[in-house]
């Protein structure tokens, strides 16, 4: 079956992403399998979601830039060149002073009960404001996508709306991933008041059934349902171990998942996200596009770090053409064809 076309999505096939949100230092305890309390050393890299979903689509052959803020300082400028290092554009990326800092991961790459503490004090992203959304030219974008995390404080929630006001002016598709983390938001009301509005002026909506739930009375998958109901646009609802549902205007796309050795939880969703949308962008249909995304997500999972680990489209590729996959949706007519 043919999926009906999503026009406000068009536009990512201009394959240039602007992306909203944090950009942070990752440190894991090394060797791969310490605990953090029994580590001797750790390793650093770029993580944090805005910069990972824009290293996956850069991995992969899309045009990608942040939109965030660092501190000014030394950690600050390890991210800035991290970003330039992975060829992600970091021309929106400002340095703020006084006591705004870089968030910090700590992330152990285990997969029995890893831990992760995330370090979000005076967080330097949500120091993001309207003056630097009002400098962009959007025009020069396909594609803005939205971290959720951005939208937790003051000045950086106002300043992502403005960016969603003059991105939908411009005519780019407007992608949100709800990547809801606790820390920032003043209540459980403000979440789901907050996230449901961004949700509503999206033409992209990625969650999973805990994001989803945030949005309104119902369960995840009925809320992701109502959000797909006026066929306005594309709802994908992560179900994780087992897989996602796409809600696309003609239909409903399960999917599962590949499975891997996976040495940690962190970084799935950025790299899934990434991987969608760059293979949207080359041409392939939603249902392969969404397995390819769950096939970096696998792969990313697999590797230590995030933004390290997202594998480039040649060992994308490789991976797909080695590994049995998922079992297709029996639903499902026919198989997606790599793009001419």
């Amino acid at each position: 079956m043919t999926d009906a076309p999503i026009p406000a999505l068009a536009r990512l096939r201009d394959n240039r992403f602007l992306v909203i949100g944090r950009a942070g230092i990752d440190l894991s305890p090394d060797p791969p399998g310490s605990r953090t309390e029994a580590a001797l050393r750790f390793t650093a890299c770029l993580g944090g979601s805005g910069a990972n979903i824009a290293v996956a689509l850069a991995r992969l052959g899309a045009t990608a830039e942040l939109l965030s803020c660092v501190a000014d300082d030394a950690v600050g400028r390890f991210v800035l060149n991290e970003l330039d290092r992975y060829g992600v554009g970091r021309g929106h990326v400002a340095r703020v002073g006084d006591a705004a800092r870089t968030s910090l991961a700590l992330t152990e790459t285990r997969s029995d009960d890893p831990q992760s503490v995330l370090y979000r004090n005076g967080a330097a992203d949500f120091q993001l404001g309207i003056d630097a959304v009002a400098a962009v030219d959007f025009a020069r974008y396909g594609a803005l996508v939205i971290s959720g995390t951005a939208l937790a404080a003051e000045p950086s929630r106002g300043a992502v709306f403005r960016a969603l006001e003059q991105a939908r002016g411009a005519g780019l598709s407007l992608v949100f991933d709800i990547d809801h983390r606790r820390d920032g938001w003043a209540s459980a009301a403000e979440t789901s008041e907050v996230c449901a509005r961004a949700a509503s002026l999206s033409d992209m909506v990625v969650g999973s059934e805990d994001e989803f739930a945030l949005l309104g009375p119902g369960d995840g998958l009925a809320e992701a349902r109502a959000l797909a109901r006026d066929g306005t646009r594309i709802v994908v609802y992560k179900m994780g171990a087992t897989g996602a549902v796409t809600l696309a205007p003609s239909r409903e796309i399960r999917t599962g998942i590949y499975p891997v050795r996976a040495l940690k939880p962190t970084g799935a969703g950025d790299g899934f996200l990434g991987g969608l949308l760059a293979s949207l962008a080359a041409g392939f249909d939603l249902r392969e596009a969404v397995l390819r995304g769950s096939a970096c997500a696998a792969i990313v999972v697999s590797r230590v770090g995030c933004a390290p680990a997202v594998p480039s489209i040649a060992e994308l590729d490789r991976f797909l053409a080695t590994h049995p996959g998922p079992r297709p949706d029996p639903q499902e007519a026919g198989h997606a064809q790599r793009p001419a």
